[in-house]
């Protein structure tokens, strides 16, 4: 529910920023943990979790827009 409130606060442009940080990490947490396990794997479901949220928030923005023309 934070995170909700956090990212409706957020521009566009903010939360694709944030959406490309969070899936590069997603990444390199993947090659890291496929190496040696991580010390908390629950970080990766995390991360999916946010990538998730962005794309919903983008997806929203984009049906608003679409409603309004």
């Amino acid at each position: 529910m934070k995170n909700e409130l956090v990212l409706k606060e957020l521009s566009t442009a903010e939360i694709k920023e944030k959406l490309d940080n969070e899936r590069n990490m997603y990444q390199k947490m993947q090659l890291t943990h496929a190496v040696s396990p991580l010390e908390n794997p629950n970080k990766l479901k995390e991360s999916r979790k946010n990538i998730a949220r962005c794309l919903t928030e983008l997806r929203a923005r984009e049906i608003a827009e679409q409603k309004q023309n």
